[in-house]
């Protein structure tokens, strides 16, 4: 019983001081494996494929880009495009010379350089390009994040939503992604005060129409955007991507949601067991992680221009100190940053000085070139 005593205590004290030991799983993927990412679409342009390596758990993560790989794409109809490698790990398709068809069945072939003489195969399972019918609506609402009371004033959000419908009952199974794309003003009048910020969406969405009676999807949630950003400031633009996926795609993004989403344990799903469509030809139970989409694509943008409550000012604390016109500034650092501002009264401008070049130039986080569709509304 004594020795009991003293393994509870020991064990208490442990608790008490916060005393965390890193735990690795013991998994076997401790080795690197090939990453396949990658879409062919029936729109014009570039279809990229992006291959890299695996991290082994317990390492930094960092991109792997895996180099120097021959790789093509064969269809159907026998004919076979090879792609050409414009960065490390990124190969592209020629678009002069190939753009995928609905109804054609597309194949990926990778082959490894292991060294000057010896490759590795690597090979896709055949995929059919389902069809896919165009977005109906893309559209947003209002969303009250926060009530006013006494904790604060009203905060309000944007939900955007998508309507889509099938009637012909030739797509079952959808993924959506998206690309945003927010105007954003600095509070003073400098060259680079207006500027635009791009990103794409890093969430799945997907959607099972095949236990509906219609084929008819209302009011799909695609994206919140809360007041925790400045995208809804000045101009908001949205443009969705809807594609066609046949079963066994649709379940490969089921698992991987299932992983992002954190539902259960880390060991209800791990990433290896999320069985891809690309398989080693020379060694059939390496696993290959990722998946060679091939999907029919169509495309809808909106934007948003309207006034949102609770909205957060990001440059509130940009100015350090002010200055009267005409004060020389001399002896200044690299670290500090001039900003010259108009205001009322006398005098009719001062100079702001900020140790945050980020207050005095936009391109910091964005880019001044203004995106060609930004007026298209």
């Amino acid at each position: 019983m004594r020795f009991v005593k003293q393994i509870i205590v020991a064990s208490v004290l442990l608790i008490a001081a916060g005393c965390v030991t890193t735990f690795f799983p013991d998994t076997d993927e401790t080795q690197e494996l090939l990453v396949v990412e990658g879409v062919v679409t029936n729109q014009t342009g570039v279809n990229t494929i992006k291959l890299s390596k695996s991290q082994a758990i317990g390492t930094v993560s960092t991109v792997n880009p895996l180099k120097g790989c021959i790789v093509s794409i064969s269809d159907d109809l026998g004919s076979t495009y090879q792609l050409t490698e414009i960065s490390p790990g990124n190969y592209v398709t020629n678009p002069l010379s190939f753009q995928g068809e609905i109804g054609r069945t597309y194949t990926l072939h990778i082959k490894e350089k292991i060294n000057t003489s010896l490759y590795k195969s690597y090979q896709s399972l055949p995929m059919e390009m389902k069809p896919v019918p165009p977005i109906d609506n893309v559209y947003y609402e209002k969303v009250v994040l926060h009530e006013k009371d006494d904790e604060g004033p009203l905060q309000e959000g944007c939900q955007i939503y998508l309507d889509t419908y099938d009637p012909d009952n030739l797509c079952r199974y959808y993924r959506w992604d998206y690309a945003e794309t927010w105007e954003f003003w600095l509070p003073y009048e400098v060259d680079n005060q207006v500027c635009w910020i791009s990103e794409n969406s890093d969430v799945i969405n997907i959607k099972n129409t095949s236990i509906l009676s219609q084929n008819n999807i209302l009011r799909y949630p695609l994206n919140l955007i809360t007041n925790e950003t400045d995208k809804l400031s000045v101009k908001y633009s949205i443009m969705v991507n809807q594609y066609s996926l046949n079963e066994s795609e649709y379940n490969y993004w089921w698992k991987l949601q299932n992983i992002t989403e954190d539902v259960g344990s880390l060991y209800d799903v791990i990433p290896s067991s999320v069985i891809g469509n690309v398989f080693c030809v020379d060694n059939q139970v390496e696993p290959v992680l990722g998946y060679f989409s091939v999907s029919a694509k169509t495309s809808k943008r909106i934007f948003v221009r309207d006034a949102f409550k609770g909205l957060p000012s990001l440059y509130r604390t940009c100015p350090s100190d002010t200055v009267a016109p005409g004060t020389t500034i001399a002896g200044l650092n690299s670290t500090v940053w001039i900003i010259i501002a108009k205001t009322i009264g006398t005098p009719p401008y001062y100079l702001v000085l900020t140790d945050r070049k980020g207050c005095a130039d936009c391109t910091v986080r964005g880019t001044a070139m203004k995106p060609e569709y930004w007026d298209e509304e």
